[in-house]
């Protein structure tokens, strides 16, 4: 059973693998991967902006810590001046304070702007980098675009190819049932004209019925032609009938 349990995993993987890749579109792979380049890009952006918001702010408050270490001075040198040695040694104890909090900040803005130059740099790194993959992305877009509608185009030709030979021999096998249909037509037609074949419907002549017609046919024509010749010559149409048939009959045989 493990086995085959096994045997059916592989299977399955495979046949999914397979369904995956008919599913896989290359094109909106790269897209995506594209954007997933962008938004770490963007991180990186959102980072470095935190970072100078950070040092701005410590320069800020580097500023206002340096004024009143330069007003606490100025106290001491006043006082100083007054005769009040001890308010002047208080201002300068207070100044010496803030100078040690100036130079705290001070180092924590000289780490915060390496880490904004690292930062900077990283994005612009990371910008040539999504650069030159978005051109390599629709270079290879368009290369699998191109490839794919030549595969579509050569199967539709094939498609059209193996159409066109159904086609043909369909063609091929109505010319041949055509000609036999024809040449069985002619027969059949040759087979009545001879007497061969009966006529169901009672049409068809022989040869000697067919000359009887011929004869009779003849016969009626000679007769309106004498009429008409009789009419023109002023003559009875009786007369010219009667004689034009005793003209037509034979002579006695004088040999007898």
């Amino acid at each position: 059973m493990s086995g085959v349990m096994k045997r059916m995993g592989m299977i399955f993987r495979a046949k999914a693998n397979k369904a995956l890749d008919r599913a896989e579109d290359p094109r909106e792979t790269l897209d995506y991967s594209y954007q997933k380049q962008l938004d770490l890009l963007q991180k990186v952006r959102r980072g470095v902006a935190d970072v100078a918001t950070s040092r701005k702010r410590l320069e800020l408050q580097l500023n206002q810590l340096q004024g009143q270490s330069g007003k606490l001075e100025d106290q001491g040198r006043k006082a100083l001046a007054l005769g009040r040695e001890d308010l002047a040694r208080e201002a300068l104890s207070r100044r010496a304070a803030l100078q040690q909090q100036v130079t705290d900040l001070e180092t924590q803005h000289r780490t915060l702007q390496g880490e904004e130059e690292k930062l900077t740099l990283a994005a612009q790194r990371l910008q040539a980098k999504v650069d030159a993959f978005r051109t390599k992305k629709e270079t290879i877009k368009a290369t699998y675009t191109a490839a794919q509608a030549q595969t579509q185009i050569g199967e539709a030709f094939s498609g059209i190819s193996e159409e066109m030979g159904d086609v043909g021999m369909a063609i091929q096998r109505a010319e041949d049932k055509t000609a036999q249909l024809q040449a069985r037509a002619g027969a059949l037609d040759e087979l009545l004209a001879s007497g061969a074949l009966d006529d169901p419907s009672g049409m068809a002549k022989d040869d000697i019925a067919a000359e009887l017609d011929r004869i009779s046919g003849g016969s009626d024509v000679e007769l309106e032609l004498q009429r008409m010749k009789a009419e023109l010559a002023g003559g009875s149409p009786q007369q010219a009938i009667e004689g034009g048939q005793k003209q037509e009959q034979p002579r006695p045989n004088m040999d007898k």
